[in-house]
């Protein structure tokens, strides 16, 4: 069974933006796609990029870095769905963003 830890309250992450946090000592992004919570691996694969800090167009981030990018709701790569980063279970309980580590 999955652990559970809070990530983030829900109000700090607005629909269509993203944030860096840290779980269990794990950088994290964690995205709000129209009120559900995704989340992803931090760091790019192309140059270790911050994917939490780049620009979210629905559910495609940007690496803010190079410009790499991923669909946060699976952690594949837009050009090359081969790649990808590792993608966390969510879930919102009380208003908490709880992520699976």
């Amino acid at each position: 069974m999955a652990n559970f830890v809070k990530a983030a309250d829900a109000g700090e992450v607005a629909p269509g933006t993203g944030k860096c946090v840290t779980v269990n000592g794990k950088e994290i992004a964690l995205f709000n796609v129209g009120g559900v919570f995704h989340a992803i691996d931090n760091t790019c694969l192309h140059r270790g990029g911050p994917l939490g800090e780049g620009e979210l167009d629905g559910t495609t981030v940007t690496c803010p870095w190079h410009g790499w990018q991923y669909n946060v709701t699976t952690g594949r790569n837009i050009m090359d769905e081969s790649e990808g980063v590792d993608r966390y279970e969510v879930k919102v309980e009380g208003g908490a963003v709880l992520i699976a580590v």
